[in-house]
C-alpha cells in the first residue's frame, strides 16, 4: 500500500518519535509504515486520518498486486 505519511509528517515538521508519540505507537512502526513495510491496522488508519484531519484515502492507496489464487 501506497501512502503520504512522511510527505504529511514533514510538511508539519514533525519527528517520527513525535508523531508516534501521538498515535501512541513507536517510532519504529511510523517509519516501517512511511517505507511501506508495514500496514496500519484499521483503528491505527483512522487514527492516522483524524490526526491529520484527512480520509484515510487520502493518506492511503491501494496498490493492485498479483491476483490471489
Amino acid at each position: 500500500m501506497n501512502n503520504r505519511l512522511k510527505e504529511l509528517r514533514l510538511a508539519r515538521g514533525w519527528s517520527q518519535s513525535a508523531l508516534g508519540d501521538a498515535l501512541s505507537v513507536s517510532r519504529q512502526t511510523v517509519n516501517a509504515i512511511e517505507n511501506g513495510r508495514y500496514d496500519p491496522s484499521l483503528p491505527l488508519a483512522f487514527a492516522i486520518a483524524a490526526l491529520f484531519e484527512l480520509r484515510i484515502e487520502d493518506i492511503f492507496q491501494h496498490e493492485p498486486g498479483p491476483p490471489r489464487s
